[in-house]
């Protein structure tokens, strides 16, 4: 499945979850940041007007299992991560934000199992909606400005910070997309924009001391198709670098917290 027929079957699967439910659908993430890469989600976030039902939160599980990743039941497709939001959670915005529904490849078991995703507070919402602003893009529905208040940058400095902990968690497990993550997060800090994990990772390299570019030099690689992920003789030096990405980034919170 290419990328367009990827997005009118998300398209067309949220409408026939939720229909007259639905505000808009909005692509973000490497959609609208820089373009997609070869393992690159499709990313959507879905604004509707009320709560969302248990029958309608299933009927969205039930579909996207059929048409997202590699274990798609109507074959490989793009992975497709789905958020959804009540409009009146996220405007005007609060923090932290509440969501209505996720899926992601991530929870494909748990959801083959029979669990449905319900409502729960997100910060991860903030950068998020942040990338949904900036993108400016809408697959149906209104323009993302006129669904969305701007979210202010000590809220997204909040979230994005507020995760790392669980990132350290996966290191081994899911190295390439932590060590862009991390970087991701320090050029946020850093530049207030939300980049492209490549854009991000050029500008962390550019920045790194020469003993801990190696590991995010191959997970760039690794991101942009140019090469596979290989690990085992960098191992060593991936925790190293992710510490030393952390201290820079802490540096940078103690230094707004300080202002």
């Amino acid at each position: 499945m290419n990328a367009a027929d990827g997005w009118d079957g998300v398209v067309r699967l949220v409408r026939a979850a939720l229909g007259d439910d639905v505000v808009g659908a909005y692509p973000h993430g490497s959609a609208v940041a820089g373009g997609l890469r070869p393992d690159s989600d499709l990313d959507v976030l879905v604004v509707v007007h009320r709560p969302t039902t248990l029958g309608q939160r299933r009927a969205l599980v039930d579909g996207l299992l059929a048409i997202s990743g590699t274990r798609a039941r109507g074959g490989p497709a793009r992975p497709v991560e789905l958020t959804v939001v009540v409009h009146d959670e996220v405007r005007p915005w609060r923090y932290p934000p509440r969501r209505e529904f996720q899926y992601g490849e991530w929870l494909r078991e748990a959801y083959e199992r029979g669990e449905t995703p319900g409502p729960t507070v997100d910060p991860d919402l903030a950068p998020l909606l942040t990338m949904v602003s900036a993108g400016g893009v809408a697959l149906f529905g209104p323009a993302p400005h006129e669904v969305l208040d701007p979210v202010p940058h000590r809220d997204l400095e909040r979230a994005v910070v507020a995760g790392i902990p669980d990132l350290l968690d996966e290191l081994e497990s899911d190295t390439r997309n932590v060590l862009l993550t991390l970087a991701r997060i320090w050029t946020t800090l850093a530049t207030g924009a939300i980049e492209s994990k490549d854009r991000a990772a050029d500008w962390a390299l550019g920045r790194l001391p020469a003993e801990h570019r190696a590991p995010l030099a191959r997970a760039r690689a690794g991101y942009l198709g140019i090469e596979r992920d290989r690990w085992d003789e960098l191992r060593p030096q991936v925790r190293a670098h992710a510490a030393h990405v952390v201290a820079a980034i802490d540096r940078l919170v103690a230094a707004e917290g300080n202002r």
